[in-house]
């Protein structure tokens, strides 16, 4: 299963944790992914959508 928004394609963050040292470790950070049902084309289904994407009514839930 991705890690990716169904909405709007948001993914995965790749990036470094720096010490004080300047040691430089990967990492990577995850968008905050709920399961929602959604009504999408007249029918309920489930996607995978972000936050964000929630927040700001980009979809419309399903009772």
């Amino acid at each position: 299963m991705s890690r990716v928004c169904e909405i709007c394609g948001k993914g995965p963050l790749k990036g470094y944790n720096v010490s004080h040292a300047h040691n430089r470790t990967k990492k990577t950070s995850y968008p905050n992914l709920q399961r929602v049902r959604v009504i999408s084309g007249g029918s309920i289904k489930r996607v995978r959508v972000c936050t964000r994407c929630i927040r700001s009514n980009m979809i419309t839930k399903a009772p």
